[in-house]
């Protein structure tokens, strides 16, 4: 019988909506936007829930539609009446106390997630000039757990020049513009067509989901066999300044009001990429991916297995360094190795360590512009030459991401820290116990709340 308690917003729920989705709205986010260009902070609303005043509120759709504090200009009114009316540091406080009451695992989700909030809401404060600078390293400890450090290429990049080599592309053993322009030479031979991304995007998904099913479902409770692991639309969009965004909706329902697990993957049609660094991006994004990881977590929600925090999954928190270290390491989960080299293709070995090194190169990013002042053109120079990423990447890395005041300082290093803490759980532990644990068959977990599932 369905646990009805998790199924509706308690005390914390209500808490968690309204900090949630006030800080969304605050950034200029919007939920319930199928496409990425209108989403910004709260990944998901999947529950039948009303909506929460943080986003109802007529103030609240009016600084949306402003922008909110990334807005090019803040619309201070809007602000101003905005936190007038909505209370975001008592939500941010009451999660707090609901986590102190709940304790356990659960009780420590919460209490980061409050963290992660907190720190975002100061970083608006900061740029809507109503508060002091937010230092750095609180920034990067709130989303990964670890503090700031520089990426380490060298060894990714040392084996993509080895590959490269017994590929023909490098005859000789090189670094530097050698290397970079075999890169480039690599990538314009197998170059993914963004005009076909539907056709191509379903062939890739169609080979990713029949792996999971090999390589992950028997490691995970037989309740999530019959949940579609990637039911999705690619799209094609023009001058985005993301290379991607997988949208989570979560909101259609069949007959019997079972939820359909959809999502959409809008791509940039101007993203340069080649075929195995898209078989990546897809096992990335959607199977045994995000949207894999999506559609188990509302499934366990709907049995009453997770709380309703499960709903509205967030940027910038530790649970999102976690997605996103399942995602970068998805292609081996579907694969059931725990190493690129054990892959069994070379040229989707350079695929992947490409991709890794583009994750790297976020990082790095925000090292150099927050931890270090560097100026964007020796950041971008910096991430061509040692990250082996394309030019329209190396702009986009430390321009309009990296140069972000929130996901600069908070999101870009989760990507390499999420990777790292997964590959290690996966190499120390069987399958059987860190594969349920990861995608929350054990309790909704994050970053660093995964270490008391797995040392249990």
């Amino acid at each position: 019988m369905t646990n009805q308690s998790l199924l509706t917003k308690d005390a914390v729920g209500q808490y968690v909506g309204d900090a949630v989705l006030g800080i969304d709205t605050l950034w200029g986010g919007d939920v319930l936007c199928a496409s990425g260009t209108g989403r910004f902070i709260a990944d998901s609303w999947f529950s039948d829930e009303p909506l929460p005043a943080a986003y109802t509120h007529p103030a609240a759709a009016r600084l949306r539609q402003s922008g909110g504090v990334s807005g090019k200009t803040i619309d201070r009114e809007a602000l101003d009446l905005y936190l007038q009316e909505i209370n975001l540091p008592r939500a941010f406080a009451g999660v707090r106390e609901e986590a102190k009451k709940i304790g356990g695992l659960r009780g420590a989700y919460l209490t980061a997630l409050a963290d992660s909030l907190d720190t975002m809401w100061d970083l608006a404060m900061e740029v809507a000039g109503k508060g002091d600078p937010v230092p750095y390293t609180r920034c990067v400890e709130a989303s990964t757990a670890k503090p700031p450090e520089p990426s380490q290429p060298e060894k990714k990049r040392a084996r993509v020049a080895e590959l490269l080599g017994r590929a023909g592309y490098l005859p000789n053993a090189g670094n530097g513009a050698a290397l970079l322009h075999a890169v480039d030479a690599w990538r314009r031979d197998r170059i993914a067509p963004m005009a076909s991304v539907r056709a191509l995007g379903a062939a890739v998904i169609t080979h990713f989901d029949n792996l999971s099913a090999k390589n992950l479902l028997p490691y995970l409770p037989k309740e999530l066999a019959p949940i579609p692991r990637a039911n999705i639309n690619f799209l094609a969009i023009k001058d985005a300044w993301f290379s991607g965004s997988m949208n989570y909706l979560g909101r259609a329902r069949n007959a019997d009001g079972s939820p359909q697990y959809e999502a959409t993957y809008e791509i940039n049609a101007s993203l340069q990429i080649s075929y195995p660094e898209f078989e990546q991006l897809v096992s990335h994004e959607v199977v045994p991916g995000h949207v894999t990881t999506f559609a188990y977590l509302q499934d366990l929600y709907v049995r009453g297995k997770v709380g309703f925090e499960t709903t509205v999954l967030t940027m910038n928190t530790r649970a999102a360094t976690l997605f996103e270290g399942i995602a970068n390491n998805a292609i081996l989960i579907a694969n059931g190795v725990t190493e690129v080299e054990q892959l069994p293709d070379e040229d989707l070995q350079i695929g992947v360590l490409l991709a890794l090194l583009q994750d790297d190169a976020k990082n790095q990013s925000s090292y150099m512009t927050w931890g270090e002042k560097r100026p964007q053109p020796e950041v971008a120079a910096t991430l061509r030459r040692d990250f082996l990423v394309t030019e329209e990447r190396a702009d986009k890395l430390s321009g309009a991401w990296g140069r972000h005041p929130l996901l600069g300082r908070m999101y870009l290093p989760a990507y390499r820290a999420g990777t790292d803490k997964v590959a290690a759980l996966r190499r120390m532990y069987p399958a059987a116990k860190v594969l349920p644990a990861i995608y929350g068959c054990n309790g909704l977990v994050d970053i660093q709340t995964i270490d008391q599932v797995l040392k249990s």
